[in-house]
């Protein structure tokens, strides 16, 4: 009798008297299916942020237990698991899932439900509908990506650009975006060049931006679409002044064309060397929990919690119209950089970065505050000199 009263009385006095109950913050992802892959990456950067998160005592003092869900890689059922967070799983606060179009359910359901969702990936506009008042963005949106480059056109002195896109629905949105951007601001664009998934000749598009007097190039699509593009430009001596494509960003372009990758322009979500706040901590911490560099997917979903735990910290409840209220208002860093929204929260302060391949190695370009070199001129074929 007295070893089973020995162990009551240790139980009891292991429970802290009015010991709160763990703060249930809800999410849904791919972790089957054909996009798992892709957002592991997603789900690793949530998991190291609770870990943290509760190594410094939780959230006001409640430990952080996350709930993730699985979509199998079905962007139409997002709505009906951000529900199911709710109803059956009580989450309290929301993380939005993996892409734009399972955002859109997820962020529907936040607002319905009063509930605030932290958009961790959705960086298209239609996520962030006029009146929402309960969801936020966290990356830049795609109308943003081509803002540095528009600055670089500017510093140049160009004043005739080329704009083209992949047939996607995003990087579409990206280019409309930057057309509509550059016209405002005396550069002149001509419609935006869109071009099908394969392409693998750009010849065409190169003999239109001759023809137009076109001295910057820009495009939006994939690494691939990237690799095309500069084989292109030497098969036809043709070399912009400017030359930026969002594929130039990913390891698999330098791969693609080696030495012919030099001087162009990559557009980057997310760089692990940027110098943006706790970023570098960020990515220790990151390589040492899962022996691998991070993504801008893991970058994505630790800012957003990041995001979250600053806003509670701010308000100092979960009230929800006290926490809606303070991130409406919040101007905070991560390491994406600037985390600031517009009335219907959408961002308006994070844009992507601009990489160079310089010596074979990304080096970020742009903004200035965050540059590791020099932008350098997109050199004409015949003037350039083999890598030693």
């Amino acid at each position: 009798m007295l070893p089973r009263l020995l162990v009551l009385c240790v139980t009891l006095l292991a429970v802290p008297a009015g010991a709160q109950a763990p703060l249930i913050i809800g999410a849904a992802m791919p972790q089957t299916g054909f996009l798992a892959d892709l957002a592991a990456d997603l789900r690793k950067g949530l998991l190291l942020w609770q870990e943290e998160v509760n190594a410094a005592g939780g959230l006001l003092g409640r430990r952080v237990e996350l709930q993730l869900l699985d979509d199998r890689s079905e962007a139409a059922a997002a709505g009906k698991l951000y529900e199911q967070l709710l109803r059956e799983h009580k989450a309290e606060l929301l993380i939005g899932p993996f892409g734009s179009a399972a955002s859109l359910g997820a962020a529907a359901v936040a607002e319905r439900h009063r509930r605030v969702l932290l958009n961790a990936t959705g960086a298209a506009r239609a996520v962030h509908k006029a009146g929402y008042r309960y969801v936020f963005q966290v990356p830049a949106p795609l109308g943003a990506y081509g803002a540095g480059a528009l600055e670089l056109a500017r510093r140049l002195g160009l004043r005739r650009i080329v704009v083209l896109a992949h047939e996607d629905p995003t990087s579409r949105e990206s280019a409309m975006r930057t057309r509509e951007h550059a016209s405002a601001q005396g550069i002149a664009a001509g419609e935006v060049e869109a071009y099908a998934h394969g392409s693998s000749d750009f010849a065409p598009q190169v003999a239109r931006a001759r023809a137009a007097g076109a001295e910057g190039w820009i495009a939006f699509g994939l690494a691939r679409d990237a690799v095309e593009m500069v084989k292109s430009f030497r098969r036809l001596g043709y070399a912009p002044r400017l030359f930026v494509t969002q594929g130039a960003a990913a390891a698999d372009f330098i791969a693609g064309v080696g030495q012919d990758a030099e001087y162009a322009v990559g557009i980057s979500p997310y760089e692990r060397r940027a110098a943006t706040r706790g970023n570098a901590q960020f990515a220790q911490a990151f390589a040492k929990k899962w022996s691998a560099e991070p993504g801008h997917l893991a970058a994505e979903g630790y800012a957003a919690a990041k995001v979250l735990e600053e806003a509670v910290r701010r308000a100092g409840s979960f009230d929800m119209e006290k926490l809606r209220a303070t991130l409406a208002a919040l101007e905070t860093e991560t390491p994406l950089g600037p985390f600031r929204v517009d009335r219907s929260g959408a961002q308006v302060a994070a844009r992507p970065l601009l990489v160079q391949v310089i010596r074979g190695r990304r080096q970020i370009v742009w903004p200035e505050a965050l540059a590791t070199a020099k932008l350098q001129p997109y050199p004409d074929w015949e003037a350039r000199k083999p890598l030693k």
